[in-house]
Formats: C-alpha cells, sequence, structure tokens
C-alpha cells in the first residue's frame, strides 16, 4: 500500500523505507534553515516554488541524491529574485485612487470624487520625492477639469438638480481643481495638444522593477546569527521565536517597528532601549545613525511618562545627555543631514537615502524640543530630591554638562538656519534655546556664571562658535545676560519676551541697581497685563518682585522696600506665590489634580528665596514706618487714621496682649520686642535687638553695611516718633538736646525736622538764631467736638459696612434671578451658597485674585517716582 507523502505509485518496502529514512534525516538537518525562510521571505518562497513541487507534506522533500542536493541549496542561496520596489507600491496605490476616481465620475458621485482627489494629492507627494510627475495623474486632474466645466454648463442650462450631498462634493472639487491645476499648466496643455503622444511619451522607468540582491548563503546567516548572541550566551528572540538579526541593513526597520509601537499598551519600552543601544553599534551611515540617536532619545523619556517614579533617573538622564552630544557631533560632522521639524519622513526601510556633495537631506525631528525635555526632567529631579542631601548636591553637578548641551544646541540651529531658505528658518528655535540659557544664568551670582561658561565654552570643540555670543567676546556676566535680552527683545514675543524682560529685571535688581531694574519694570507694563500670561511666568513676576524689594532695602530705601514688599508678604502666602511649598488648608477645595500640578510647578532648592530673611525685610521696614504713624495718630486725633501693613500691626497687637513676654527666640519676636522699645523711645534696645537677629549673615559682604543703615533709620524713626510723642508738651525743644538725646548732629537733626515741618507731620518752626525748635499749639478740641469727630468716624465705619452688606445683597439677588430665569443653580441644578462665581469669595462677584500678591497696580514702585 502505497502512501500519499512520498513519490511514486509502486514501490517495494525497501525503497519506501530508505525514502523514510531520507525525508527525516533531510527534516533533521534542514528544519532550521527552513523556518527561517519561511517566516521572513513566505511572501517571495510561495511565488518562487519549483514546478514539479507538490502540495502538502510533499512540499518538503527534494530529489535524493546528494549532488541533486547541493545543487538545490546552491540554487535556492545564489539565484536572484524580482521584488517590487516602494516606488511600485507608490504609483500602484497611486492607480488605484484614479480608478475610483474614474468610477465615481461614470455615477456622479462628486463626493466621492472630492474624497478621493485629496487623497490622490496626498500620494502624488510622495511619488514625486523619487521622480517627476506621473503621466496617469496629468490626465485625470485634466479630464476632471473638463467634467466639471461640462457638468456646470448643464447645470446653469437647467440640467438635473444634484442632492445636497453631490453638490457639496461638487463645488469644493471646483475649488480645488481651479486651485489645484495652477501648478500643472504645461503639462495639462501637453496632454490636451495630443492625448494620445503625451500618453505613449510615459516613461518606461516609472514601473521598473529592481533586482534583490542574492540571498545569504546557510553559512554568512550563521555568521550574522552567532554575531548577535551577547557574552552571556543570550539572544534576543522576536515574533515566531525566530532570532533577532541586528545588521545595517536592517536597522530601519527596526526603527519603524520601534516607533509604531510607541503609546501602545504593554510595550517593554526598556528591551527597545538595549535593541536601539545595539543598532547604534552596527550603524554604518550618518542617517543610520542620526535616525537611531533621535529615536532613542525619545524612548528614553517614554520610559519616565509611563512608570511610577515621575522623573528620569540620573544614569538614564546622564545616557540621553550623551546620546545628544552623540547626536550633534554626528550632525556637525555631517553637514549634509540637518534635522528640522516639518520635514517629509523617508519611508523606504530597505535602504538608505543618498546624498550628493553640495546637497542637503532634511530628517524629521527637533533638536530643540529634546534639549528642552532634558532641561525639564533635570528640574523635575531636583525638585523631588531632599535638598540636604548628598545627592542633591551630585544631581545639580549635572547642570554643567546641560548648560553645555544649550550651548552647543544653539550653535547647531544658527549654523542650520544659514543653509535653510528664509521661508523655512526658524527664528523660533533660537529664541527657545536662548531663553532656556538665559534661565540658567539671571538668578546666580556673577561669579557663578562666569565658571559655567569657561567650563561649557571649554566643552565643546575649538571649531564651534556662536553668532549670537562669540566665544570669549563676553567676559563680563552682565554684558552676557544684556546681550541674550535684547536679542529676546528684538526677535521675540508673547511669554518670551515676557519672561526675558522678568530675567534682565531680576539680574539688575540682583546687582544692587536698584533704580534700573525698577525703571525697566514700570517701562515693560508687565504689572498690568501679568494676569494674562501662564503661572509660570506669572511666578517669574512674584520673585522678581520679591527681589526689586530687597534690593531696595539693601540701599536704604526702606519705604520703597515695603510698599514692595507688601504685595507679597501681606497676603500670607509667600510660598504659594513664590512656588516654594504647598500650602495644605483644612478646608481646602483642591482637587489632586490641581494639587498635582501645583506640585510640579515648585521650584528646585537652590532657586528658592529665603523666606525667613525675607519676612525679616519686610517686618522690619514695616516697623520703621508704622512706629512713627501710631505716634503721630495718637498724638493727634484730628489726624486720618491710616494703616501701612495690617500684617505688622496685628503681630503688633498680638504681642501686646500677652501676659508675660520672655527673650526673643526668633525673627519675628526680635523685631516686635524692638517694635515696642521704639515706641517708648528706646532707640538704642532697637538697634540691638535688631542687629542679634541672624539672618542677616545670610547677606554676606553686605551684612555690615546693611546694619549700618539700620541703626541710622533706627535713629531717625526714633527722633521722629519722639516728637510727635511728646510735642503736646512742649513749648520749645532745644536741637542740643536732641543730639545729645540720639547722637545725631544738629544739622541732620535740623534737616530731619524742617523735612516733617514742610510735609506738615509737625506743628512747629525751626529758630536757628537760637538753636531751637518752635512748637504751634493749636486751637484745644472742646469736649463737643471730640465728641463729634468721634461720632463722625463711627458713622463712616458703619455706612461702609452697610455698603459691604448692600453689595453683597444685590449679588445674590443677581444670582436668584439668573436661577429663576433657568441657570444651573434652578430647581435640579447646583445652587451655589455664595454671592459670587463658585470658587471666589462672598461680597466679591466676579473677581478674580491677581497675580503677585494683593492686587498689585504699581504699589511702591510707582510712589518711588514722585518721590
Amino acid at each position: 500500500m502505497s502512501s500519499r507523502f512520498f513519490h511514486g505509485g509502486d514501490s517495494d518496502s525497501e525503497s519506501s523505507s530508505s525514502e523514510e529514512e531520507e525525508l527525516y534525516s533531510h527534516s533533521e538537518e534542514e528544519s532550521e534553515e527552513e523556518s527561517e525562510e519561511e517566516e521572513e521571505d513566505s511572501e517571495e518562497e510561495s511565488s518562487s516554488d519549483d514546478e514539479g513541487q507538490g502540495v502538502g507534506a510533499s512540499r518538503f522533500l527534494k530529489p535524493s541524491g546528494g549532488a541533486a542536493d547541493d545543487s538545490d541549496d546552491s540554487e535556492d542561496d545564489d539565484r536572484e529574485r524580482v521584488v517590487k520596489s516602494a516606488k511600485d507600491k507608490r504609483f500602484e496605490e497611486l492607480e488605484g485612487t484614479i480608478k475610483l476616481i474614474e468610477n465615481a465620475e461614470k455615477i456622479n458621485d462628486w463626493a466621492v470624487v472630492s474624497t478621493e482627489f485629496d487623497k490622490m494629492n496626498r500620494q502624488v507627494v510622495k511619488v514625486l520625492q523619487q521622480g517627476t510627475t506621473p503621466k496617469v495623474y496629468i490626465k485625470i486632474i485634466a479630464d476632471l477639469e473638463d467634467l466639471i466645466n461640462e457638468t456646470n454648463d448643464k447645470q446653469k442650462t437647467g440640467g438635473k438638480k444634484m442632492n445636497p450631498i453631490n453638490a457639496k462634493g461638487f463645488n469644493a472639487m471646483k475649488q480645488k481643481i481651479k486651485k489645484n491645476n495652477k501648478d500643472y499648466a504645461t503639462e495639462i496643455d501637453k496632454y490636451r495638444d495630443d492625448k494620445d503622444a503625451y500618453m505613449e511619451s510615459e516613461d518606461e522607468d516609472d514601473h521598473q522593477e529592481i533586482v534583490e540582491k542574492p540571498r545569504k548563503s546557510k553559512v554568512q546567516r550563521l555568521d550574522a546569527l552567532e554575531a548577535s548572541i551577547d557574552e552571556e550566551g543570550f539572544a534576543t528572540v522576536g515574533r515566531g521565536g525566530k532570532t533577532l538579526v541586528y545588521t545595517p541593513e536592517s536597522i530601519l526597520k527596526h526603527l519603524r517597528s520601534i516607533v509604531e509601537s510607541r503609546g501602545k499598551k504593554n510595550t517593554d519600552r526598556t528591551e527597545q532601549i538595549r535593541i536601539m543601544e545595539r543598532l547604534l553599534e552596527v550603524a554604518v551611515s550618518p542617517y543610520q545613525r542620526i535616525r537611531v540617536l533621535l529615536t532613542l532619545i525619545s524612548t528614553r523619556f517614554d520610559v519616565t511618562a509611563s512608570s511610577v517614579q515621575a522623573y528620569m533617573s540620573q544614569e538614564s538622564w546622564r545616557a540621553a545627555e550623551r546620546e545628544l552630544s552623540a547626536l550633534l557631533e554626528t550632525l556637525e560632522a555631517e553637514p549634509s543631514w540637518i534635522v528640522v521639524e516639518g520635514a517629509d519622513e523617508w519611508e523606504d526601510d530597505d535602504k538608505t537615502p543618498s546624498v550628493e556633495k553640495g546637497e542637503i537631506f532634511k530628517i524629521p525631528g527637533s533638536v530643540v524640543s529634546l534639549v528642552e525635555r532634558l532641561d525639564d526632567e533635570l528640574a523635575r529631579s531636583l525638585q523631588q530630591t531632599d535638598p540636604h542631601t548628598a545627592e542633591y548636591i551630585e544631581r545639580l553637578g549635572d547642570e554643567q554638562s546641560l548648560y553645555a548641551g544649550i550651548l552647543r544646541t544653539l550653535i547647531y540651529i544658527e549654523t542650520i538656519n544659514k543653509k535653510l531658505e528664509k521661508s523655512e528658518s526658524r527664528q523660533d528655535n533660537v529664541n527657545r534655546v536662548t531663553i532656556r540659557r538665559l534661565e540658567h544664568v539671571y538668578f546666580k551670582p556673577t561669579l557663578v556664571v562666569k565658571i559655567l561658561e569657561e567650563k561649557a565654552w571649554a566643552a565643546l570643540p575649538p571649531a564651534l562658535n556662536s553668532e549670537l555670543t562669540p566665544r570669549g567676546q563676553y567676559t563680563e556676566v552682565s554684558e552676557l545676560v544684556q546681550k541674550l535680552c535684547n536679542h529676546l527683545f528684538e526677535n521675540s514675543e508673547g511669554i518670551i519676551r515676557a519672561r526675558a524682560m522678568l530675567c534682565q529685571i531680576y539680574f539688575l535688581a540682583l546687582q544692587d541697581e536698584y533704580y534700573r531694574a525698577r525703571d525697566l519694570a514700570l517701562m515693560s507694563h508687565l504689572t498690568e497685563n501679568i494676569s494674562s500670561f501662564d503661572v509660570s511666568t506669572q511666578i517669574l513676576f512674584n520673585r522678581t518682585l520679591v527681589q526689586i524689594g530687597l534690593c531696595a532695602f539693601r540701599a536704604g530705601l526702606c519705604y520703597e522696600a515695603q510698599g514692595v514688599l507688601q504685595e507679597i508678604c501681606g497676603s500670607g502666602r509667600q510660598k504659594e506665590l513664590l512656588a516654594q511649598g504647598v500650602i495644605m488648608q483644612r478646608y481646602s477645595t483642591v482637587t489632586p489634580e490641581q494639587e498635582r500640578l501645583e506640585r510640579q510647578r515648585q521650584l528646585p532648592f537652590h532657586m528658592h528665596i529665603n523666606l525667613e530673611l525675607l519676612e525679616c525685610v519686610y517686618l522690619t521696614c514695616s516697623m520703621l514706618l508704622e512706629i512713627p504713624l501710631l505716634a503721630q495718630t495718637g498724638s493727634s486725633p484730628d489726624v486720618r487714621k491710616r494703616v501701612i501693613s495690617k500684617t505688622f500691626r496685628r503681630m503688633l497687637e498680638y504681642t501686646e496682649r500677652q501676659v508675660f513676654q520672655g527673650p526673643p527666640e526668633n525673627t519675628r519676636d526680635h523685631v516686635m520686642q524692638a517694635a515696642k522699645a521704639l515706641a517708648q523711645g528706646d532707640w538704642k534696645k532697637t538697634q540691638e535687638l535688631i542687629s542679634k537677629i541672624a539672618i542677616w549673615d545670610l547677606l554676606g559682604s553686605d551684612k555690615d553695611k546693611v546694619k549700618e543703615m539700620l541703626s541710622a533709620q533706627i535713629q531717625e524713626e526714633g527722633l521722629r516718633t519722639y516728637l510727635f510723642t511728646y510735642a503736646p508738651y512742649y513749648d520749645t525743644l532745644s536741637i542740643t538736646t536732641l543730639a545729645s538725646m540720639f547722637e545725631l548732629d544738629a544739622k541732620t537733626i535740623s534737616a530731619i525736622v524742617s523735612k516733617m515741618i514742610s510735609h506738615e507731620e509737625l506743628a512747629a518752626a525751626l529758630d536757628q538764631v537760637n538753636d531751637a525748635i518752635v512748637f504751634r499749639k493749636g486751637v484745644e478740641l472742646s469736649r463737643l467736638q471730640s465728641q463729634a469727630i468721634t461720632l463722625s468716624e463711627k458713622a463712616m465705619g458703619i455706612l461702609e459696612s452697610n455698603e459691604k452688606v448692600l453689595e453683597t445683597r444685590t449679588a445674590g439677588m443677581v444670582n436668584a434671578f439668573q436661577r429663576d430665569q433657568g441657570g444651573r443653580g434652578g430647581r435640579g441644578g447646583r445652587g451655589r451658597t455664595g454671592g459670587g462665581p463658585a470658587g471666589l469669595p462672598r461680597g466679591q462677584p466676579g473677581q478674580r485674585r491677581q497675580p503677585g500678591g494683593q492686587q498689585f497696580s504699581g504699589g511702591a514702585l510707582g510712589n518711588a517716582i514722585k518721590t
């Protein structure tokens, strides 16, 4: 009985057994090769089977005999196969779309024609990358134009009316074909002159088939397989159990599969990174290296986005930084290859593009985006690292390599902008890199910036140089900051320009140039429209405002300093406004998402402004202003009562209510006890308490200068407080006596008293002949007059409170009316308990909190101009 698995119909037992042995021996020797070939080239093998080969198991059998087997192996390995190129595939897709358009024309389905026309134009763009405009495309657009004109004439002469969908598609096609055919007018005219001759002259190259290289022999495949095995004896296994072999020819295919898997679930990105590292080792051409590096860096960032950890580990970040440096190095060494945004992607994975000398090939990508993401990841890691550990210091050391990368990216962007046309040149990319560079410089001391710049230029190749800031030209940090800011003022707008302005103001304030910083802040008008910017820019505005206030304090301008710092410190939310901490309130309505965004906006510790120093400066300035004012209003009941700092007044009242006061323990205690001593006229004790505050040590070399300034201010304000307090009890007062009491010279006391008299703060005259102050006694108020003044003040207070209540109730009635008109707060809706919109305080309908403290509108910056 013969089996259907063997050749021949009649055979004896010996022939059957011999054929069976041959079958199994052949299967054992060739199983690995056959399985690999079937998985890789199943389509090609199905078209190139031998004519005598059967179906089923018989297709695995080969004629017996060693010579025959060898000849078949050699033929199978060395024969050439004809396959279609990527160009032919695109051409076939184009022809298929043209057939659909022609079929839709026959049934007047203009909606389909319009859709397929757009698809055809997209396909033609890809075909044009590797050749000229196809003749079939010229034919279809010319015929379409003729058919549209003919159909349009019929519609005008009363032809059959189209349905709305067809009419819409037809009208769209009239506009599209008119606009599209302008670019091909010459070819269309040639086609219409002689249609047959035009189509016969079509080049045969459009359907040309390429000849694939001979397949690798078994020995070559085994060598590649051994090369794919790592040191530990393991090899990467792909789909179907096939061992992945990384060769220069397969790089683009592997990259294609990795890019297509981005964003999908259950994707092992760590394994993808390992694969791309292997691909980078076998890459031989610049194009392959650039493509692998672009994909590899992006994949490293994807790992962070999908992991539980909110920032990149130090090893991953440093690996990405090294790969970015390698990418820039490759692009600098190969000027023919440039990476730009919006470039067309190379879709032929079987071969790499070739570039002639002097030509430019554009690769889609963005080096600027990679640098920005690297910067953001470093900032995020610093946010979530304990600043009091050695790990934070080590992590902060990576900023040097990042700054060098930013500088190198800026040089590269300047270089490629020269090669591109004006329409393609991107000034925006230069601005984005420049603002990143500026934001690493503006808040640092000048000595630190100098070291940062020197090491960054030393890390770059000597041949690289920047047009914006040439090597070695800007030795002074102030000149460097000025140059970067001026460039952004001239070439940018919107947020980048505003941030550059704030950075320059911050830097000037840090360098104790108060008047320049103040004038620039007033001329920029940022206080008027800062609420329209994003949150991070508003935070930078608050930081700049604080730095201006500290600069004014160091300059001895306590009034200006208190007015500026009032906007931040008076709100009681310094941490939140400066992004240096999140304040968790007990009855807060902040959602987890809002809290997460708030934490992401926090600044790294090395960028913080010391809040204790800020509070100390604010309270000290408030003390020097409030204590003389309290003395003035206390001795003169007819003087209008006003408050400079509610926060200081509240703290002072709380201190005075305490029954027992021990020695001061913190900054606030020192200032409050100093304020009480100053109010009692003990200016020496005030000086002693203020000078003992330990936070002044943070001022460094300015510490002694600030303490001397404060001592002089305390002496002057002590004199003013004394005069306000005891003026009603004096007829004349000797200037010499005052000089001995306050240890000031007579000229200084005369100047202070003259200023008080000119400002109408003191009812007196200066007698220079007798060296004395003559006080003028005003008409003493009767008891009835004093009670009338008191009554009028109370009446004004009641009037103001009534206005507030009326405003609240009016707003409530408006909301109730809106609910009756069908608002969300009506029956079945979500009512609001407040008088205004949800999330706003009652009695303040529609009012939104402005950033920068409490409704900042110039503050002391504007008042400083008047003085």
